[in-house]
């Protein structure tokens, strides 16, 4: 029967990925080249906007189609909704979409090409070590307040050098153990030193830049930094420069954009942008509400799973929506494991050290993964849209190593592996390590995320065939953060991490020994690694080296060899990558969906047709 079910599962992905694909002729070497190679569609993509100056102020002009004025997107957030609404400290995915609806950063990402372009930049120069970034004159944040040179040096020295909010771009730009220095030239122009030569430095210069003259409105301001922005804020007096400003917050129920009247984009017609006057997310709890709420049109746009995706994909001809395929997910689902073997200041051990010597035996993490049905979990838990994964890097980056084949379930292979380590099951298929404990750990998740609820289950199963007891236990978000990177208080656990796949120094933080999202053998901050395994020594070395090559091919030796090294050692195990379907209503227009940045990455171009454009 599961063969059957598999078989109608990947005639289905043949189906979806031959008849709803994206294609875009791009060169593989040094951009990003999209995941589906044939389309029933092609997408005519514009060319990308251009600068042009008007009575001295420096615009940046689209060069999509022009649209109508006004109308709504609305689209959805499963789960609680944001955390806060500050970009420098937002920790998960909901807050950091937020914040970057409000805020923009010198540069952006090609949604075609991959490739860094100016934003809040005119343009930049590189001399030597030097980037040179000039401002554009003229552009001003929501509140009317010139957007200058001094909310640059105040964004990346006052709070990312700082060490403020969240690090994780201050650690990925620390180069042979420093950091990058800046320097005002003038009110429009700004000169970071590097170090030495550092590949992945612009895309850094993606991160948002804040507003000087609001952010430090307060004189104390630098203390209470983890808590401004935060949800209770009243959204009138939120200062940002995206294209849309946040109108309402209303806990559990919604968020509400809308447009930001000074925003510097404007159209073919020198018209201001954005179309839209709003912009809506409801907030839905989990994916069955999401989807009533398309059925019932109060949503615009979703992102379909599993079974669903068959279903509306019949529907399509004859419905007011369309259906997009963007390939694999950019992102990676794992389950990681806790191999922490420190103590914490009272002098107890983080985790119970018996656990300790299972976690950090190769044998034993190697039977876990040997004995993941993956397969299984992408027939019952993605319903056949999706594809399995073994690798640190997600499916469609351009760092792929295509060498690491991967394996099916092999429940013998799996129990070879835990006897070579002394590892018996009793008469009644118990296991046992060899000083006789059974063997017995939890599983987490974040409890109402129902896909990565669903995997736990089956890995509980998977796990339970070896003989292992595995308690599983879905937690609140929060609580599952805070056991991750505070209390590091737990065994196992199903996680997501974004990716990008055009730059795997992005995922320094995770690999990194005193990363601040070293998961699987977490420290406490500030503290320098020097208690590190063998092969975390070799992954510090490949992220320190690999950054300062320029080449292409030089970098991907490096980046190939850490994907290696994950696979072999497996302190975190991968599980699945979805493939990415969404669906929208044809009433929109300047839709260009990329496999790299999704469907409304443009939002500020997308507008709502009239009727008969529409029909």
């Amino acid at each position: 029967m599961k063969r059957i079910l598999y078989f109608i599962f990947i005639l289905l992905l043949i189906f979806i990925f031959g008849k709803s694909c994206i294609k875009a002729d791009i060169p593989e070497s040094n951009t990003f080249s999209s995941a589906n190679a044939e389309a029933e569609q092609e997408i005519d993509y514009p060319k990308s906007p251009r600068n042009i100056t008007i009575n001295n102020i420096d615009y940046l002009q689209s060069q999509a189609p022009c649209g109508n004025y006004g109308g709504e997107l609305i689209s959805s957030i499963i789960g609680e909704g944001p955390k806060t609404f500050n970009p420098f400290t937002a920790t998960d995915a909901t807050s950091s979409e937020m914040g970057s609806i409000m805020y923009d950063g010198l540069f952006t990402t090609n949604a075609v090409t991959g490739n860094i372009v100016p934003k809040l930049a005119k343009s930049y120069e590189i001399k030597g070590n030097d980037y040179i970034i000039t401002l554009r004159h003229g552009i001003k944040w929501s509140d009317g307040v010139p957007i200058t040179a001094e909310d640059v040096l105040f964004t990346w020295n006052d709070i990312v050098f700082a060490g403020l909010g969240n690090t994780s771009v201050r650690d990925m730009l620390i180069i042979n153990g420093k950091l990058p220095t800046l320097t005002k030239l003038d009110d429009y122009t700004v000169k970071f030193t590097l170090p030495t030569q550092f590949a992945p430095f612009l895309r850094q210069l993606t991160l948002p830049i804040a507003p000087k003259h609001y952010f430090t409105q307060k004189p104390d301001w630098d203390k209470n930094f983890d808590t401004f922005l935060s949800t209770t804020t009243k959204p009138e007096e939120i200062v940002s420069s995206g294209a849309f400003r946040l109108k309402e917050y209303v806990a559990a129920q919604r968020v509400v954009f809308k447009k930001n009247p000074n925003y510097y984009e404007i159209n073919l017609k020198r018209q201001r942008l954005p179309y839209l006057e709003k912009l809506v997310f409801l907030i839905v709890g989990d994916f069955n509400n999401e989807i009533l709420k398309f059925e019932g049109g109060e949503l615009d746009v979703i992102g379909l799973k599993g079974g669903t995706v068959a279903l509306y994909k019949g529907k399509e001809a004859k419905s007011d929506y369309k259906i997009y395929n963007l390939g694999p997910d950019t992102g990676t689902m794992f389950a990681a494991i806790n191999m922490n073997t420190r103590k914490n200041k009272d002098g107890k051990f983080y985790v119970d050290p018996v656990k300790q010597r299972w976690f950090n035996d190769r044998n034993f993490r190697a039977a876990i993964d040997y004995a993941t049905d993956r397969n299984n979990m992408v027939i019952n838990v993605a319903q056949g849209i999706g594809i399995p994964l073994f690798t640190a890097e997600s499916l469609n980056s351009i760092y792929l190593n295509k060498n690491l084949k991967g394996h099916s379930k092999d429940i013998n292979l799996a129990e070879s592996y835990l006897k070579k380590s002394g590892f018996y099951k009793d008469s009644n298929g118990i296991l046992h390590d060899k000083y006789g404990n059974t063997v017995e750990f939890n599983l987490y998740t974040n409890a109402g995320n129902t896909e990565r609820e669903a995997v736990c289950v089956m890995l509980k199963q998977d796990l339970e065939e070896l003989g292992m007891k595995v308690n599983f236990k879905p937690l609140e978000f929060n609580s599952l953060v805070n056991k991750l990177t505070n209390s590091y208080d737990w065994d196992l656990m199903v996680m997501g991490l974004t990716g990008s796949p055009l730059e795997p120094h992005s995922g320094k933080n995770v690999w990194y020994s005193t990363g601040s999202l070293h998961l699987f053998n977490q420290r406490p901050a500030g503290k320098p690694a020097t208690d590190k395994l063998n092969f975390e020594k070799e992954l510090d070395d490949i992220f320190d080296i690999a950054s300062l090559k320029v080449n292409f091919a030089e970098r991907k030796k490096y980046y190939d060899r850490y994907q290696e090294i994950i696979y072999n050692e497996k302190p975190l195990i991968y599980l699945y990558s979805p493939i990415r379907i969404s669906a929208i209503r044809r009433k929109f227009g300047n839709l260009f969906p990329s496999s790299l940045m999704g469907l409304t990455y443009n939002i500020e171009e997308i507008f709502v047709k009239n009727t008969e454009e529409t029909k």
